[in-house]
Protein backbone atom coordinates (compact mmCIF):
# COMPACT_ATOMS: atom_id res chain seq x y z
CA UNK A 1 0.00 0.00 0.00
CA UNK A 2 1.03 3.43 -0.97
CA UNK A 3 2.07 6.32 1.86
CA UNK A 4 -0.91 8.91 0.98
CA UNK A 5 -3.44 5.58 0.50
CA UNK A 6 -2.47 4.51 4.22
CA UNK A 7 -2.51 8.26 5.34
CA UNK A 8 -6.07 8.30 3.88
CA UNK A 9 -7.45 5.35 5.73
CA UNK A 10 -6.00 5.82 9.01
CA UNK A 11 -5.63 9.78 9.40
CA UNK A 12 -7.90 11.42 7.14
CA UNK A 13 -10.97 9.03 7.08
CA UNK A 14 -11.52 9.63 11.22
CA UNK A 15 -10.49 13.49 10.73
CA UNK A 16 -13.45 13.53 7.84
CA UNK A 17 -15.79 11.58 10.19
CA UNK A 18 -15.36 13.71 12.66
CA UNK A 19 -15.18 16.62 10.73
CA UNK A 20 -18.55 16.28 8.48
CA UNK A 21 -20.86 14.97 11.39
CA UNK A 22 -23.91 12.62 10.52
CA UNK A 23 -21.69 10.85 7.30
CA UNK A 24 -21.80 7.19 6.01
CA UNK A 25 -18.24 5.99 5.68
CA UNK A 26 -19.19 5.72 1.92
CA UNK A 27 -20.17 8.99 1.39
CA UNK A 28 -16.69 10.74 2.27
CA UNK A 29 -14.70 12.73 -0.21
CA UNK A 30 -12.02 10.34 -2.21
CA UNK A 31 -9.83 10.66 -5.10
CA UNK A 32 -11.23 8.76 -7.65
CA UNK A 33 -8.48 9.01 -10.35
CA UNK A 34 -5.92 11.53 -11.47
CA UNK A 35 -6.61 12.35 -15.37
CA UNK A 36 -3.43 14.17 -17.12
CA UNK A 37 -3.79 15.95 -20.54
CA UNK A 38 -0.77 17.38 -22.55
CA UNK A 39 -2.03 19.55 -26.19
CA UNK A 40 0.60 19.59 -28.22
CA UNK A 41 -0.47 22.15 -31.11
CA UNK A 42 3.52 22.26 -32.66
CA UNK A 43 2.23 18.38 -33.45
CA UNK A 44 0.97 19.42 -36.76
CA UNK A 45 4.16 20.66 -38.25
CA UNK A 46 6.19 17.85 -36.58
CA UNK A 47 4.95 14.24 -35.74
CA UNK A 48 7.90 13.09 -33.97
CA UNK A 49 6.84 15.27 -31.54
CA UNK A 50 4.07 13.57 -30.46
CA UNK A 51 6.16 10.60 -30.18
CA UNK A 52 8.80 12.00 -27.75
CA UNK A 53 6.11 13.49 -25.52
CA UNK A 54 4.37 10.40 -25.51
CA UNK A 55 7.82 8.45 -24.31
CA UNK A 56 8.14 11.78 -21.93
CA UNK A 57 4.56 11.24 -20.32
CA UNK A 58 4.78 7.29 -20.32
CA UNK A 59 7.95 7.94 -18.08
CA UNK A 60 6.03 10.17 -15.67
CA UNK A 61 3.43 8.14 -15.40
CA UNK A 62 4.18 4.77 -15.57
CA UNK A 63 1.26 3.96 -18.24
CA UNK A 64 1.51 4.38 -21.76
CA UNK A 65 -0.80 7.50 -22.78
CA UNK A 66 -3.98 7.61 -25.06
CA UNK A 67 -3.00 10.07 -28.46
CA UNK A 68 -5.95 12.45 -28.87
CA UNK A 69 -7.25 14.03 -31.86
CA UNK A 70 -9.01 17.05 -33.40
CA UNK A 71 -12.41 16.95 -33.23
CA UNK A 72 -13.05 19.64 -36.04
CA UNK A 73 -11.01 21.50 -38.60
CA UNK A 74 -9.59 24.49 -38.24
CA UNK A 75 -7.84 26.27 -41.05
CA UNK A 76 -6.63 28.96 -39.82
CA UNK A 77 -4.43 26.37 -37.11
CA UNK A 78 -3.93 24.48 -40.21
CA UNK A 79 -5.73 21.70 -38.53
CA UNK A 80 -7.78 18.79 -39.95
CA UNK A 81 -10.17 17.15 -38.10
CA UNK A 82 -8.68 13.17 -36.84
CA UNK A 83 -5.52 15.15 -36.75
CA UNK A 84 -3.30 13.85 -33.24
CA UNK A 85 -3.25 17.08 -31.48
CA UNK A 86 -2.48 15.81 -27.88
CA UNK A 87 -2.02 12.93 -25.30
CA UNK A 88 -3.57 11.58 -22.39
CA UNK A 89 -3.30 9.50 -18.99
CA UNK A 90 -5.82 8.61 -16.71
CA UNK A 91 -4.86 6.90 -13.46
CA UNK A 92 -6.37 5.01 -10.83
CA UNK A 93 -6.06 3.05 -8.10
CA UNK A 94 -2.17 2.62 -6.46
CA UNK A 95 -0.72 4.22 -9.50
CA UNK A 96 -2.80 7.24 -8.59
CA UNK A 97 -1.82 7.64 -4.99
CA UNK A 98 1.62 7.06 -5.95
CA UNK A 99 1.88 9.80 -8.73
CA UNK A 100 -0.15 12.23 -6.45
CA UNK A 101 2.35 11.66 -3.57
CA UNK A 102 5.08 12.07 -6.24
CA UNK A 103 3.56 15.37 -7.59
CA UNK A 104 3.02 16.85 -3.96
CA UNK A 105 6.09 16.15 -2.41
CA UNK A 106 8.58 15.74 -4.93
CA UNK A 107 7.68 17.86 -7.76
CA UNK A 108 5.69 20.72 -6.86
CA UNK A 109 8.48 21.85 -4.39
CA UNK A 110 10.97 21.90 -7.42
CA UNK A 111 8.96 25.14 -9.55
CA UNK A 112 11.17 28.09 -9.27
CA UNK A 113 9.50 30.65 -6.79
CA UNK A 114 6.63 28.25 -5.58
CA UNK A 115 4.45 30.27 -2.79
CA UNK A 116 1.51 27.29 -3.17
CA UNK A 117 -1.42 26.17 -5.64
CA UNK A 118 -4.26 28.12 -5.76
CA UNK A 119 -7.21 26.95 -3.94
CA UNK A 120 -9.46 28.53 -6.42
CA UNK A 121 -9.02 25.94 -9.12
CA UNK A 122 -11.90 23.68 -8.10
CA UNK A 123 -14.73 23.55 -10.55
CA UNK A 124 -17.51 23.35 -8.29
CA UNK A 125 -18.16 19.90 -7.50
CA UNK A 126 -15.15 18.99 -6.12
CA UNK A 127 -12.15 18.39 -8.84
CA UNK A 128 -9.38 20.24 -9.07
CA UNK A 129 -7.01 21.31 -12.23
CA UNK A 130 -3.58 22.53 -12.12
CA UNK A 131 -1.72 23.41 -14.94
CA UNK A 132 2.19 22.94 -15.25
CA UNK A 133 4.17 24.73 -17.66
CA UNK A 134 6.91 22.75 -17.89
CA UNK A 135 7.46 19.16 -17.61
CA UNK A 136 10.89 19.34 -16.26
CA UNK A 137 9.56 19.41 -12.93
CA UNK A 138 9.53 15.85 -13.06
CA UNK A 139 12.42 13.90 -11.93
CA UNK A 140 11.82 11.27 -13.92
CA UNK A 141 12.57 13.14 -17.23
CA UNK A 142 16.47 13.60 -18.45
CA UNK A 143 16.65 17.38 -18.51
CA UNK A 144 19.89 16.38 -21.84
CA UNK A 145 17.15 14.36 -23.75
CA UNK A 146 14.12 16.97 -23.97
CA UNK A 147 14.07 18.88 -27.24
CA UNK A 148 10.77 20.32 -26.40
CA UNK A 149 9.72 22.53 -23.18
CA UNK A 150 5.81 21.79 -22.89
CA UNK A 151 3.15 21.70 -20.27
CA UNK A 152 0.20 19.76 -19.15
CA UNK A 153 -3.04 19.77 -16.98
CA UNK A 154 -3.23 17.53 -14.22
CA UNK A 155 -6.82 17.17 -12.74
CA UNK A 156 -7.72 15.32 -9.71
CA UNK A 157 -11.56 13.75 -9.84
CA UNK A 158 -12.43 13.75 -6.05
CA UNK A 159 -15.97 12.16 -5.59
CA UNK A 160 -17.15 14.87 -2.99
CA UNK A 161 -20.06 17.39 -2.35
CA UNK A 162 -18.97 20.15 -2.35
CA UNK A 163 -15.47 21.95 -3.39
CA UNK A 164 -15.15 22.50 0.63
CA UNK A 165 -14.91 18.96 1.03
CA UNK A 166 -12.47 18.24 -1.56
CA UNK A 167 -10.40 21.11 -0.80
CA UNK A 168 -10.15 19.62 2.95
CA UNK A 169 -8.84 16.05 1.75
CA UNK A 170 -6.34 17.28 -0.67
CA UNK A 171 -5.21 19.88 2.39
CA UNK A 172 -4.90 16.77 4.49
CA UNK A 173 -2.78 14.93 1.64
CA UNK A 174 -0.49 17.65 1.68
CA UNK A 175 -1.39 20.03 -1.47
CA UNK A 176 -0.04 22.98 -0.49
CA UNK A 177 -2.81 25.78 -1.10
CA UNK A 178 -1.64 28.98 -1.46
CA UNK A 179 -2.85 30.83 1.83
CA UNK A 180 -3.66 31.10 5.69
CA UNK A 181 -6.98 30.24 5.16
CA UNK A 182 -6.20 26.61 3.64
CA UNK A 183 -3.40 25.79 5.85
CA UNK A 184 -5.79 26.40 8.92
CA UNK A 185 -8.32 23.77 7.54
CA UNK A 186 -5.34 21.35 6.80
CA UNK A 187 -4.57 20.69 10.63
CA UNK A 188 -5.51 17.60 11.52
Amino acid sequence: MTRLRDKYLNELKPAMLERFENRNVMALPQVEKVVLNMGLGMAIQNAKLLDIAAAELSTITGQKPIITKARRAIAGFKLRAGMPIGLMVTLRGERMYEFLDRFINICLPRVRDFRGVSADSFDGRGNYTIGIKDQLIFPEIDLGKTEHIHGLNITVVVKAQSDDEARFLLAGMGMPFAGKEERRMAVL
